[in-house]
């Protein structure tokens, strides 16, 4: 009785927490927030004075007493107490929008191989900031549920999530994660990778958001048709503004190295997966999910490597916050999907 009764007086939410952007799901309405994952502290006071995209645009613009955080890096929990505060503005403007009488259910996403004390910080952050319930998903296996990929049948899958601050390389069948490699090589990795190009290359000072502008704009894996953009920044030398052109071979060039650590992982993976599996995958293909899918001809440098199909999801960006909001909405057909803490009483 009661359970049913907290399904129509308690929000059921699905939460990417990303270490460039967090995603909410909430259910009914689909996914309701796209935030940075970033937040500015007042050090003098100890508050917090911006969350997500406010804070972002804050990003090289504070004075001393402001400090800005990514709270989250290389997809796990750095900054506990500011994590709390974030998941509490997000959790909160979530139920803002649909409000019901008791605390949400939430279902988060996590890296992969992630740690015990790991994954016990996010719960944690998660039961702190207000959720009643909270359980959590390993990010690929959530990738490929946001994309309807038929994991709970015995057919294997590849699902490559390339992140923010994590690749996550999984091979999925009859419900679960058979192989897998996180990878701390990936958007974040990309953007610092092009940054000290333009310094070593061109002399010239920019900052992290120019860096991922610059990315977006020209970034590629492979040799396609030519682009360029303008750079803005300071000279090393004169210490004066300039600008430059920079073009998709020398960020092609400037990316080659990690770019090459992720297509090295794949095949790690590839390598130990049991041959029935990977003879599915010959037919199935892999999936690549995450923002740093969208890098132009990485999933043709992939086919091309390996050899099999290889499909960029639809809009991959949201898809491990879809497959959160799926299995928030239905926990008891998915639980075998979820990691439930036994260190959680109330569930």
């Amino acid at each position: 009785m009661f359970k049913n009764l907290f399904k129509f007086t308690a929000n059921s939410i699905g939460i990417d927490l990303g270490t460039a952007n967090t995603l909410v799901y909430l259910k009914g309405h689909g996914i309701v927030i796209n935030e940075p994952s970033v937040v500015v502290v007042n050090q003098k006071t100890g508050r917090i004075v911006a969350v997500g995209a406010e804070a972002k645009q804050m990003l090289g613009r504070t004075p001393a007493h402001l400090k800005t955080i990514r709270p989250l890096v290389d997809g796990v929990i750095s900054d506990y107490e500011v994590t709390e505060e974030m998941l509490t503005y997000l959790i909160n403007k979530a139920n803002r929008m649909d409000k019901k009488l008791f605390r949400p259910k939430v279902v988060v996403g996590i890296p992969t191989g992630v740690t015990n004390v790991e994954a016990r910080a996010v719960y944690d952050a998660a039961r702190a900031a207000g959720a009643r319930q909270c359980y959590l998903i390993e990010e690929p296996v959530a990738g490929a549920l946001g994309v309807r990929l038929p994991i709970k049948d015995a057919v294997g899958t590849i699902v490559v999530d390339i992140g923010g601050g994590t690749t996550d390389i999984a091979v999925i069948a009859s419900g679960g994660v058979v192989r897998s490699k996180n990878l701390r090589i990936a958007g974040d990795k990309l953007n610092a990778d092009v940054l000290q190009f333009i310094r070593d290359e061109f002399k010239l000072i920019i900052g992290e958001k120019t860096a991922e502008a610059v990315k977006i704009a020209v970034g590629s894996a492979v040799v396609g048709n030519y682009m360029e953009t303008i750079v803005r920044g300071r000279d090393i030398l004169t210490g004066l503004p300039r600008e430059v052109i920079v073009t998709d071979a020398d960020i092609r060039e400037a990316m080659t190295n990690s770019v090459s650590k992720i297509i090295d992982a794949i095949s790690e993976v590839l390598e130990t997966t049991p041959p029935e599996i990977l003879a599915d995958v010959l037919e199935q293909g892999i999936v690549l999910v995450g923002g740093g899918a969208l890098i132009v001809g990485l999933d043709q440098l992939i086919r091309t490597t390996f050899k099999v199909p290889v499909y960029l999801a639809e809009d991959p960006l949201t898809a491990v916050a879809r497959g959160t909001g799926i299995a928030v909405e239905d926990i008891d057909f998915y639980k075998e999907l979820l990691i439930v803490p036994e260190y959680d009483r109330s569930i």
